[in-house]
């Protein structure tokens, strides 16, 4: 009989102290210390997606980066957004997904603009040949301690990013869904619980919520279904590019009852599972990853 074999979730990943680092904007996960663990080497495909077809924003690093990796070893061809100061983070998730045998589409641009959004959807489903699976991950997030110094350009950027793309992506995209598609957005525990420092991050992440909820009821008589994650704290190239203060770095997840930050790879089963047919009677739903911090 084959032994069963246990880890122990506060030791799985990496749960020491993160040393403090920065780069710009939009940041590098190559170039992180430690480099978040997506899921290169550790996850395995069961062929849950085979055959599908997938847009992912934000594909190139962090969770999103984890998104493509799990979809692409469980049988989809996937299409990725990132800016283009992303590249060399998209151009590694492009080995790894044709390493998987599948096909890797990479489209580089700005989610504020809706013209690209637009462009984002036609060359996806145009490369892909079908459009199945709707992944939006990609995201923008600055931390500023007062809101006297919270600028109406960030104010501005951030909805842009977190919120607007959703419109303009869901309805570029509509048209090439058919029933059985799915929609997965990404919001947070900053929704449910806050940070000072992330006011408008979070006012977004809310949104994110209501946004999911209500177009899940629009869409379930079109056999299409919506549903939401919510990420607690995660080791992404967000936190060291302005998602952080540098002294908030070394104990960055330690606040979490799991007492470390979650690393990508940890989320990779909850977006594969909304994106399979597994959950058929799922919609409107939150699915909250986050180290037992609360999200109701």
């Amino acid at each position: 009989m084959e032994k069963t074999i246990t880890i122990n979730p506060l030791t799985k990943y990496y749960h020491k102290q993160y040393p403090k680092q920065s780069q710009n904007y939009p940041g590098l996960s190559a170039k992180m210390t430690p480099k978040p663990d997506c899921g290169e080497e550790s996850y395995i495909g069961h062929g849950r997606l085979l055959g599908k077809k997938a847009l992912v924003t934000g594909g190139d690093s962090g969770i999103g980066r984890a998104a493509v990796i799990a979809f692409a070893r469980e049988g989809a061809d996937v299409a990725l957004s990132y800016l283009p100061e992303e590249q060399e983070d998209a151009l590694e998730v492009q080995n790894l997904i044709k390493a998987a045998g599948r096909k890797a589409v990479l489209i580089p641009g700005d989610l504020r603009k809706e013209k690209f959004a637009s462009t984002l959807v036609q060359k996806a489903h145009k490369a892909l040949e079908g459009l199945d699976i709707l992944t939006f991950v990609g995201g923008k997030q600055h931390f500023v301690e007062n809101i006297e110094e919270l600028t109406t350009e960030q104010l501005k950027q951030t909805f842009e990013v977190n919120v607007f793309s959703l419109f303009w992506l869901t309805k570029a995209a509509l048209p090439y869904l058919k029933p059985g598609a799915s929609i997965i957005t990404t919001t947070s525990i900053q929704a449910f619980m806050p940070s000072a420092i992330l006011l408008d991050y979070a006012a977004t992440k809310s949104a994110i919520i209501a946004f999911t909820k209500a177009l899940a009821k629009q869409l379930a008589p079109k056999g299409i279904r919506v549903n939401s994650v919510a990420p607690g704290p995660v080791w992404t190239p967000l936190q060291i590019s302005g998602g952080q203060p540098q002294e908030k770095l070394p104990g960055f997840g330690s606040q979490t009852p799991m007492k470390r930050a979650g690393q990508p790879v940890e989320l990779s089963g909850v977006y594969v599972l909304l994106a399979s047919d597994e959950s058929s009677y799922t919609t409107a739903e939150v699915y909250g990853v986050t180290g037992g911090l609360h999200t109701s």
